[in-house]
């Protein structure tokens, strides 16, 4: 029987509950025991796909194609679980799911209400595939007093009885803020937190305490006094040099014994948290360092880019060097020169982004990084930006474009395909639908080119890798682009779409259409980003 674990935020928001939730995972994993990570989300967006990144940060994308919060991105990094569509709920996809049954009739001319109907829908939600592991975490976005969020707090409140005794607890992350003219860290925050989730029937069994000092033996005796919680149970969450010795600090901490003790297991299986040091090992003793440049749109808010930051700290730790990287708006380029900005870096990155703003600048980036003979990695925007660059500066089309800057372009490089094989089913794009329904979303299958440097790199011709993206490079330009040199070293099985590109010339230069940072693990980093940090590991030395 699975036993379920509810973690909570209080105070404010951004205290790390995604990272608390998958570092428990990871050690609940540690022990020995089969984990699932979920995530409650209470906005009212059916998902985070049509959300600007400067709202929500990075849209985390799963196999199954759903377009989830990127907190589930720290679940699949730290557990090596991948996620699916049944691992993130809205309260948009609730009523949407509700709405829907009560259009059927499905509720027999009863009123619909947020109680039962839409505690019962999460209920069921929580509860449902869990057969077969021994924990489920389920992590509630937002901090406690939310109104957005009660249905969530009242659906997890009544599970609590609904469950067997012993079948579940709670874990609230708070803050404990230093104040610097009272020269002391302050209970009362907390305290507040936890009166709030009592009020609405939750009493927390594990209090996580996020703050930047040691908290003192009198604070901690204090928490547990005032908000009815064990003191063994008070656990200082410290800030970590690195989010992957958040395991290892947290179990110091005595986190997953806490956990344990709180469901009566007893004795519990002993951690095995050797490869937790290994990487931590790795993190602090690099061998040397590289400087990545990477060439975005939404450079500002760094969660925009979270999968793909810890892709290449995973590279660096292939490679044991420590990766630097400098954020550059692309839309500098476009009326300044390049070089100031990139001369210095050992590789450049042009990761994904939708519209045209910057996207000359994009153009640009690549074009220097070829020209340079810099390691170049394009990820979906980026490797589209590098095909209108050679079309124009190697081909000689100089208006080659892409019909998402301008729908009558006439030489559209890049387009919206219609319709492509996946498997043996037809999926068609329409233009006019929904965003998502124009989307290409989650794994697909390429065949690699033999003898290319990128099936080297993955040491095969068949691979499946992750997309999220609307438009495709137009496979009418390929024959002229390959004249030129730049190689289309991977399609789609059915020969239409390309995957790939590549320079047989260039130290190193790859596009790929897909996100290869989503599926990238700090012990299995994906292998483009190992070979993309060797190569500018290469390239430090020439510097």
């Amino acid at each position: 029987m699975a036993r379920y674990i509810f973690i909570t935020g209080g105070v404010v928001s951004s205290l790390g509950k995604g990272l608390a939730s998958a570092a428990l995972g990871a050690l609940l994993q540690a022990r020995g025991y089969k984990v699932r990570l979920r995530k409650l989300d209470p906005y009212l967006n059916v998902d985070p796909g049509t959300m600007s990144p400067y709202q929500h940060g990075e849209c985390f994308v799963t196999d199954d194609g759903a377009e989830t919060d990127l907190d589930l991105g720290h679940y699949e990094r730290f557990t090596g679980r991948p996620a699916n569509q049944q691992d993130n709920i809205t309260t948009g996809r609730i009523y949407q799911d509700i709405i829907a049954k009560e259009r059927r009739g499905d509720y027999l001319g009863a009123t619909v209400q947020v109680i039962p109907h839409v505690t019962n829908a999460i209920k069921e939600f929580v509860l449902d595939g869990n057969e077969d592991y021994d924990f489920v975490l389920c992590e509630i976005g937002g901090t406690v007093g939310d109104i957005e969020a009660l249905p969530f707090f009242e659906s997890i409140r009544q599970l609590g009885n609904d469950l067997p005794r012993g079948g579940c607890i709670y874990v609230h992350l708070t803050l404990m803020p230093w104040i610097p003219a009272a020269g002391e860290l302050k209970t009362k925050p907390t305290q507040h937190s936890v009166k709030e989730l009592r009020s609405i029937g939750i009493q927390p069994d594990i209090l996580l305490v996020r703050a930047d000092r040691e908290i003192p033996e009198t604070e901690r005796k204090k928490l547990s006094l005032f908000c009815n919680v064990r003191e063994g149970a008070v656990i200082q969450a410290l800030d970590a040099k690195s989010i992957y010795d958040v395991p290892m600090a947290y179990h110091r901490e005595g986190l997953d014994q806490e956990v344990l003790n709180a469901f009566g297991i007893d004795p519990a299986p002993a951690p095995q948290m050797q490869r937790w040091e290994e990487i931590s090992h790795k993190i602090h003793n690099p061998e040397g360092e590289v400087t990545i440049a990477i060439v975005g749109k939404y450079t500002v808010l760094k969660d925009a880019y979270k999968s793909l930051i810890e892709a290449l700290q995973h590279g660096g730790i292939a490679n044991e060097v420590k990766v630097n990287l400098e954020w550059i708006e692309s839309e500098k380029f476009e009326s300044e020169d390049p070089s100031p900005w990139l001369e210095k870096a050992h590789g450049i990155l042009v990761p994904g982004g939708f519209g045209e703003r910057g996207a000359e600048g994009k153009i640009l980036a690549a074009k220097y990084a070829r020209e340079r003979n810099i390691p170049y990695f394009g990820i979906c925007f980026g490797m589209q930006m590098a095909v209108i660059e050679a079309a124009r500066n190697l081909v000689g089309i100089a208006n080659a474009s892409s019909t998402e800057f301008d729908e009558d372009a006439k030489e559209p490089v890049v387009g919206l395909m219609t319709e492509w094989l996946k498997g043996n089913a037809l999926e068609k794009r329409r233009e006019t639908g929904d965003l998502g329904g124009t989307m290409r979303l989650g794994a697909y299958d390429a065949v690699l080119k033999k003898g290319t440097k990128i099936a080297e790199i993955y040491g095969d011709t068949h691979i499946s890798d992750r997309h999220r993206h609307r438009y495709e490079v137009n496979i009418d330009y390929k024959s002229r682009l390959e004249d030129a040199g730049l190689v289309f070293s991977g399609m789609s099985p059915d020969g239409v779409l390309p995957e790939t590109i590549e320079y047989t010339d260039h130290p190193w230069f790859i596009g790929v259409q897909y996100h290869p940072e989503l599926k990238s693990r700090p012990f299995d980093p994906h292998p483009l980003f190992a070979s993309f940090i060797e190569a500018a590991k290469k390239q430090s030395r020439l510097v």
